[in-house]
C-alpha cells in the first residue's frame, strides 16, 4: 500500500468512526437550528404569500431533513447531489443507503470511491454517467484541486464555476451543494421541478412557472433566497399543508 493509499484508508476509518459517534445525518454545520429570525422577518415583510407559509411554521427547522442522511462533508454532499439529479428524495436516499452498505456503513472517501470497480457503483442503483461524474469529482479531491477547506473559502460564484467545469455537474448540483454543504444564505434553485410546482401552487399560477418567472419572483427574497426555498419545499412535502 502506498503512503497515499494508507492516508486515504485512515481517512475512511475516521469517517466510519465519526458516523458511529454522531447522530445520523448530523453535519458539522448543525441541522437543528430554527430559521434565522432576522431572515424570517425580512421574508415576511417582503412577500405576503411567503409570510403565510412562514407564519404556519413558527418553529421551522430548515435543515432538519438532513437528519435523515449520513454525516456529509463536501465530498459526501456532492455524492448526494449527483445521485439526486432528476430523482426523488426517497430514491436518492435509497441509493445513498446502498452505497453506505457497500463501504461498511459510511459514504466512501474520494480514494475509496476511485479504488472500487465502477460497476460496483452501478450496482448501488446509479447510472454509469453519474458514476463517471463521481469519479471525476473524486479525482479532484485526491489531487488537491478540491477540498473542504478550499471550497469553504470560495464565493458562491467561484464554487458554481469550479464545479460546473466537471462533466455531469450543472448549476442545480452546484447550487444544491452551496445550500447543503455550506449553508449559504442566498442560493436559488430556479430550475428545480419540485420547487417550481410548490411555487405554482403557493402563488396561484395556472401553469408550471418558467425559470425566468421563478427568478423574477425570487428577486424580492434577496439576500435570503435559501430560506425562502426551504419554506416552499416544506409546503410541497409536508402532509396536510
Amino acid at each position: 500500500m502506498t503512503p497515499k493509499s494508507e492516508k486515504d484508508a485512515a481517512a475512511g476509518v475516521r469517517r466510519a468512526k465519526r458516523a458511529q459517534r454522531e447522530p445520523r445525518g448530523r453535519t458539522r454545520r448543525g441541522t437543528s437550528a430554527v430559521a434565522d429570525p432576522k431572515a424570517r422577518e425580512f421574508l415576511r415583510r417582503a412577500d405576503p404569500i411567503l409570510a403565510r407559509l412562514i407564519d404556519a411554521r413558527p418553529d421551522f427547522h430548515p435543515r432538519a431533513w438532513l437528519d435523515e442522511l449520513p454525516p456529509l462533508d463536501s465530498f459526501g454532499t456532492l455524492i448526494f447531489q449527483v445521485i439526486g439529479q432528476q430523482l426523488s428524495v426517497s430514491a436518492t436516499r435509497t441509493i445513498v443507503a446502498r452505497l453506505e452498505q457497500r463501504f461498511g456503513g459510511h459514504l466512501p472517501s474520494p480514494q475509496e470511491l476511485l479504488d472500487v470497480d465502477p460497476q460496483e457503483l452501478r450496482a448501488s442503483g446509479m447510472s454509469n454517467r453519474k458514476g463517471a461524474t463521481l469519479r471525476a469529482i473524486a479525482e479532484r479531491f485526491v489531487d488537491g484541486r478540491l477540498s473542504d477547506e478550499s471550497l469553504a473559502r470560495m464565493s458562491d460564484a467561484e464554487i458554481e464555476a469550479g464545479l460546473t467545469e466537471i462533466p455531469g455537474v450543472g448549476l442545480w448540483t452546484a447550487r444544491g451543494f452551496l445550500i447543503v454543504a455550506l449553508d449559504r444564505p442566498d442560493v436559488f434553485l430556479s430550475g428545480d421541478l419540485a420547487l417550481r410546482r410548490a411555487t405554482g401552487r403557493a402563488y396561484g399560477f395556472d401553469h408550471l412557472p418558467t425559470e425566468d418567472e421563478m427568478v423574477r419572483l425570487a428577486d424580492r427574497w434577496r439576500p435570503y433566497r435559501s430560506l425562502a426555498v426551504s419554506y416552499l419545499f416544506a409546503s410541497e412535502y409536508e402532509k396536510g399543508t
